[in-house]
């Protein structure tokens, strides 16, 4: 059985309040879906969530929840009483599907939105309303607890749509050594420092964002 990290009534509010935050920000505040994803994981709000604490959601509404996470992760103070927001909208339901996958997989929102972009909360807008939610959010969560066992290398090869066959070739590494590393049955920061520095320059990322250390 999933554990929760808060008991279950409160998280109708607690869906309402981010769903009006997500939608504040993206649309009002015109801040980009996936940039605002990762300020909130950033948020001392998110890891109150996460540490089975909403009351700083349930004492303010979306639109103060969506200010106060902007102002802390970016530094950027938003004018709120000069502002509107678009209600209901598709950014507000991804962020109370956000919320409600968090509740149901017990996950931190960071490992959550390493899993999940802000392109796949769209598409999931359409499927949690056609297919059966447990089931749906119970495979989610299985594939997120598969990412979170892969390695660096492996997360980085897969976000930059390279096959392993083409990392291989283009960084000067035989397939099978590839394989090892990404499986982590071999570990990378053993590897050659110009094999690592190869990799992450065809991977945009420095040395440090490939070893599993």
């Amino acid at each position: 059985m999933t554990s929760r990290a808060y008991p279950e009534t409160y998280l109708s509010e607690v869906q309402l309040a981010l769903g009006a935050a997500f939608d504040f920000a993206i649309n009002t505040c015109h801040i980009p879906g996936q940039n605002f994803l990762q300020l909130f994981a950033e948020s001392s709000v998110s890891k109150q969530i996460e540490n089975g604490d909403p009351s700083c959601l349930l004492e303010k509404n979306g639109i103060e929840v969506a200010a106060e996470t902007i102002l802390e992760t970016s530094g950027k103070l938003v004018e709120i009483a000069t502002l509107q927001h678009f209600g209901h909208s598709q950014e507000y339901w991804i962020g109370w599907t956000a919320c409600y996958f968090q509740w149901f997989s017990a996950k931190s929102f960071h490992d959550i939105f390493d899993l999940l972009s802000f392109d796949d909360l769209q598409k999931i807008h359409h499927t949690l309303h056609t297919a059966n939610r447990t089931k749906f959010l119970g495979r989610t969560n299985k594939n997120l607890k598969k990412y979170a066992r892969d390695s660096k290398l492996k997360r980085m090869q897969t976000a930059f749509g390279y096959t392993q066959a083409t990392l291989a070739k283009r960084a000067r590494l035989s397939l099978r050594l590839l394989q090892m590393y990404a499986l982590r049955n071999k570990s990378l920061d053993r590897a050659s420092i110009e094999a690592v520095y190869r990799l992450s320059k065809l991977l945009d990322c420095s040395i440090e964002d490939l070893l599993d250390i």
